[in-house]
């Protein structure tokens, strides 16, 4: 229980912290991501009405106005870029390459047929490794002029910053990681000393209490036995069993996560519930309930056999104490429609279910009927806690659902088989 706790604390801590860190470097690289676009638009927008220049003075109070505060004269010359015109014709295209060596004209004039090719008046087109913002505007004299920026050094920024971000993440999820496995188990003993201290109180408490109940259980029977049973002396003992059995349920709940004693191993669930039925049939029929049953024979799943059979006489004694009057128990045991796990569906008449909230009814010490003055249904709400826990050490799953009146609870556990 301790490791579990202690682990879900550095998994919670590190999923805390992991959002933070993709959140800001997110939001760090989302914007510089923004002002690199808007940078790129500017500048081809400078260049289309400019004849593909930047250098002449009309350009720079262009960029001037355009880029405002980030207008920088020297910074103009960083861009690279080319242009190519094409004839109102389409048979001759004027190339100027003057401000980038590493594009031929002849590679320049295919960039600029490709580019014609397309529907779109500007987008992104790839060469040799690098991508170029492209835009496409057809001229008063009726030439088309294309111009194309080099985005590698505008979008730099974006992705140095993208890549320290991602490095300087990773540290620190790992150093972060080291410290909280370091300091975890010293952060949840507050936490890990009061549950032990709760185990022990209960446990301790539950031996005590068994003193004084054995002592009237044994007065109650010497009182029959000097004067007879009669309706007092009755209560007495139905009493001292419905304690008794309080008490080793809480016991068994302070120990529900201790469990070193389980020995899962290769069982067939239709006879271990079909041995848990032969021992109910009699207890339910004495509650005036029908029971009905279908055990699909040849499943095998992983389980102690012991807790096993504790998880379904669990299931059952809830069904049985939880039917309405004269209602009906349901016990099912298949495979799921996939095979890949066996269900274990024990169900009873419940017909006020509808509204229900069903997530509760696995809470410690949660019953349904607040009032407390029904003794026909006298649980403790302990049960469906225990049976959960169950499951859980079973690696299984264990649901509620109401449908047409009845109540089923499912359990369900990987086949073998």
């Amino acid at each position: 229980m301790i490791q579990r706790l202690r682990n879900k604390f550095i998994a919670i801590s590190t999923a805390a912290l992991v959002i933070v860190l993709i959140t800001i470097i997110g939001s760090m690289v989302s914007v510089s991501s923004i002002h690199a676009h808007r940078e790129a638009n500017d500048i081809l927008t400078l260049l289309s009405q400019h004849n593909g220049q930047l250098s002449t003075k009309n350009a720079n109070e262009a960029a001037k106005k355009r880029l405002g505060s980030r207008f920088n004269r020297e910074e103009l010359f960083q861009y690279r870029y080319f242009s190519a015109n094409i004839s109102k014709d389409g048979k001759s295209i004027k190339i100027d390459n003057s401000h980038i060596l590493t594009v031929s004209p002849d590679a320049i004039a295919d960039l600029t047929k490709t580019v014609q090719q397309r529907e779109r008046t500007r987008g992104i087109i790839r060469y040799q490794g690098t991508s170029y913002a492209y835009k496409m505007v057809k001229k008063k004299n009726g030439q088309i002029g294309i111009v194309f920026l080099d985005q590698s050094m505008i979008f730099k920024n974006t992705h140095d910053l993208m890549l320290s971000g991602i490095i300087l993440g990773i540290i620190s999820l790992i150093l972060f990681e080291f410290v909280l496995i370091m300091s975890s188990k010293r952060a949840i003993k507050p936490v890990i000393e009061a549950e032990q201290r709760q185990k022990e109180f209960i446990t301790n408490a539950g031996h005590e209490l068994k003193t004084p109940l054995s002592i009237i259980s044994a007065n109650t029977e010497l009182e029959e036995m000097m004067n007879g049973e009669s309706e007092w002396t009755q209560s007495n003992k139905q009493q001292v069993q419905r304690l008794t059995h309080l008490i080793n349920l809480m016991i068994s709940l302070a120990k529900l996560d201790e469990r070193p004693e389980l020995q899962l191993q290769e069982i067939d669930p239709a006879t271990e519930v079909q041995k848990a039925i032969d021992n109910f049939k009699a207890v339910i029929a004495q509650s005036n309930h029908q029971l009905k049953y279908q055990l699909q024979p040849g499943l095998k799943l992983k389980a102690d056999p012991n807790y096993y059979y504790e998880l379904i006489s669990i299931l059952l004694d809830n069904a049985n104490k939880y039917c309405d009057p004269n209602g009906t128990i349901f016990v099912d045991v298949s495979a799921d429609k996939h095979g890949k796990n066996v269900l274990l569906k024990v169900g009873n008449s419940y017909a006020e279910g509808k509204n229900v909230d069903y997530n509760k009814f696995f809470e410690r010490f949660y019953r349904n009927d607040t009032s407390h003055n029904n003794e026909k249904r006298s649980g403790f709400g302990i049960g469906l806690s225990i049976a959960q826990n169950l499951v859980k050490n079973f690696k299984g799953s264990l649901s509620v659902d109401w449908k047409d009146g009845t109540i089923y609870f499912t359990a369900s556990f990987k086949s073998l088989k």
